[in-house]
């Protein structure tokens, strides 16, 4: 495996995807998990999203949350945004990196936000712009990639295509998210090929989820095809609200041990993710996914 990546930067989305699928958690653990993350040499991290409190009670208290974090030099901080109005609120509240999303299937998205995906990347391009305008950055998350519970098969083409008229609309980067956890090695190849093929130098993040037990063979092959950002939630905290059956993301310390078995440099502190993946586990109050947190590292010895 010569030709992947030497380094890849992982995005910890715990804190927001993670989370927003839990009963709701006190504004101040909220703030103690991003903290604790931000000691583990994770150097960027989703804090929040900035949505309608009736869509996502669990996120109803982002300005709180971030209000009462410390931000730590060197790490990017982002939020999720649904529209326009999300956009000014963070921006606001001092955010520079946001995310916006919309579906490949059209099922989903009249589901996630009430709106055609056609209208969703209307709006985006709006926020783009707006975001521009203000000195941040704007990441478009084209959600349902590799396939929709409702839908079934999402073709690569549709979604290269929504993913390829957001760069054209200026997007910063993009990222091709597995929301309900139907990808697989071939699926990622074939995206990831598809739109590498029409904008080679746009930035490609991928999102995993291990609904289906294939998310880090999915990560594999997304190294295998040249991409170095990846999403993953601690403790593999997640799943999707509006899609049935999908379970959590891929654990932050399970992509950070698999990458380091293949010589794939992090920057993370696995034993300092492992104790935070622990609090996250105490802070929902609920055993989590995570296998590497139940087993520890293979260099953890079993008592003689």
């Amino acid at each position: 495996m010569s030709d992947i990546p030497s380094s890849v930067v992982l995005r910890e989305v715990g804190p927001r995807d993670g989370l927003q699928n839990e009963l709701p958690v006190p504004t101040i653990r909220k703030a103690e998990l991003i903290a604790a993350l931000g000691t583990t040499g994770l150097s960027r991290i989703e804090a929040v999203a900035f949505v309608h409190p009736r869509a996502i009670p669990q996120m109803a208290d982002a300005s709180e949350v971030w209000g009462a974090v410390e931000p730590v030099a060197g790490i990017e901080y982002s939020a999720l945004v649904p529209n326009l109005r999300g956009a000014q609120r963070a921006l606001a509240e001092g955010f520079t990196d946001l995310e916006i999303m919309v579906s490949a299937s059209e099922t989903h998205n009249l589901r996630n936000v009430n709106r055609t995906p056609e209208q969703s990347l209307d709006g985006i391009a709006e926020v783009v712009d707006f975001a521009h305008g203000n000195g941040a950055t704007c990441q478009v998350i084209v959600a349902t990639a590799f396939g929709c519970p409702y839908e079934g098969e999402v073709a690569a083409e549709r979604v290269a295509a929504f993913a390829l008229r957001a760069v054209a609309d200026g997007a910063d980067s993009i990222c091709f998210g597995d929301t309900t956890g139907m990808g697989s090695p071939p699926r990622v190849r074939r995206i990831v090929g598809l739109f590498r093929d029409q904008a080679p130098d746009a930035r490609v993040a991928l999102h995993f989820h291990d609904t289906r037990g294939t998310g880090m063979a999915n990560l594999v092959a997304g190294l295998e095809s040249g991409v170095t950002e990846f999403d993953a939630s601690v403790g593999g905290l997640g799943g999707c609200p509006y899609a049935p059956g999908a379970s959590g993301n891929i654990a932050t310390e399970e992509a950070v041990y698999l990458l380091q078995e293949l010589s794939v440099d992090t920057g993370v502190d696995l034993d300092a993710l492992l104790e935070v993946a622990d609090l996250a586990q105490r802070i929902v109050g609920r055993e989590l996914a995570s296998r590497l947190l139940k087993a520890g590292p293979r260099s953890r010895l079993a008592a003689s």
